[in-house]
C-alpha cells in the first residue's frame, strides 16, 4: 500500500499529516511509534491523522512518535487547519474539528492561525490528577528535588513549575519523572517557565510521549493559565518558546483561551507500507 503524508511544524513541534478518510490502517500505535522514529522512520513530534467526522467538519486524532495517542496538540490543530485549507478540503475560514478533547475551531489571522482552545479546566480530578480541587503551589517531588507545581488542562494535562533560569534548567533531567509520576494517572506534559515580564514568559517543555520538543501550543496555553493565577502574567502574553513564540489570550469575558501562531509546511511524502 502507498500512503501520503505532509511534514509540517509549528515553532519546530514537528508532525507527519496523514489523511486516512478513505483508509483504514490497522495496528496505528505500531506503525506511529516506528515512523516517528528519527534515524529509523520519518521521525516527529507527534503524527495528525485525518479523519471524516459526524460531529464536526473533520476529525484529528493524535499520535505521539512513541505510538501513544494523546487527546489534543495545539501546534498540530494549526498545521492540521492549514493543511486542510492549502489542499481545498475546505474555504470555510472558521473549522470545526473533533478532537478526544471536544471540537476545537481554528481560524485565519491573515498568515497565522488562532486556535480557540476552549476553557481551561484546573478541577484536579478532571485534569487529571489524585488530587481534588486547584492545583495550585502544591509541593511534589521527584528524584532530589521537590516542586511547587501548578496544574492545568486544556483537555490534555499540564504541570507548570516557575524557575528562575529556564535556558540552563535540567528539564531532561527532571522532566521524565514528573512526567510519570503516580500523582497524574494519565501521565503529565511538564512546563518550566521564565517570568521575563507579565507580558512575555519563556518556556521549554517536556511533552508526554514525545520528550522536550522545541514548542507545545496546549502547553503554552496551560502556563499562561498557571502564570496568571499565580499571579506572574497578564492574560495576554507572548510565549516565548524555543522554536518561536506564540502569542495566547486568556479572555477574561469568556473565559476561553486563544492561542496564535505559524502553521509551517515542510514536504510532502510517499510511503511504501
Amino acid at each position: 500500500m502507498t500512503l501520503r503524508f505532509t511534514k509540517m511544524h509549528g515553532l519546530g513541534n514537528d508532525f507527519i499529516v496523514l489523511d486516512l478518510r478513505k483508509k483504514d490502517l490497522k495496528s496505528l500505535p505500531a506503525l506511529m511509534k516506528k515512523l516517528g522514529h528519527r534515524n529509523f522512520g520519518i521521525g516527529f513530534d507527534q503524527a495528525l491523522v485525518l479523519k471524516n467526522s459526524k460531529k464536526a467538519d473533520f476529525r484529528m486524532d493524535i499520535y505521539n512518535s512513541d505510538g501513544s495517542r494523546v487527546e489534543m496538540c495545539g501546534n498540530g490543530i494549526r498545521c492540521l487547519a492549514n493543511y486542510i485549507w492549502e489542499t481545498g478540503l475546505s474555504k470555510k475560514p472558521v473549522l470545526e474539528i473533533e478532537t478526544l478533547a471536544g471540537i476545537i475551531r481554528p481560524r485565519k489571522a491573515g498568515k497565522l492561525v488562532t486556535v480557540d482552545m476552549g476553557e481551561p479546566i484546573l478541577e484536579g480530578k478532571l485534569i487529571p490528577t489524585t488530587a481534588s480541587g486547584h492545583i495550585k503551589k502544591r509541593p511534589l517531588k521527584a528524584l532530589d528535588r521537590t516542586f511547587s507545581i501548578t496544574c492545568v488542562s486544556m483537555g490534555n494535562p499540564h504541570c507548570v513549575i516557575p524557575v528562575k533560569d529556564v535556558d540552563s534548567y535540567p528539564v531532561t533531567k527532571y522532566g521524565p519523572f514528573l512526567e510519570t509520576n503516580k500523582f497524574f494517572p494519565k501521565r503529565t506534559n511538564v512546563e518550566f517557565i521564565e517570568i521575563t515580564n507579565p507580558a512575555r514568559i519563556k518556556m521549554r517543555v517536556w511533552e508526554r510521549g514525545a520528550g522536550e520538543t522545541m514548542a507545545c501550543g496546549t502547553g503554552a496555553c496551560g502556563a499562561a493559565v498557571a502564570a496568571n493565577l499565580l499571579g506572574l502574567a497578564k492574560r495576554r502574553v507572548t510565549m516565548e518558546l524555543k522554536g518561536g513564540n506564540l502569542n495566547i489570550h486568556w479572555n477574561e469575558k469568556d473565559n476561553r483561551v486563544y492561542m496564535t501562531g505559524p502553521a509551517v509546511k515542510v514536504f510532502d511524502g510517499t510511503l511504501e507500507l
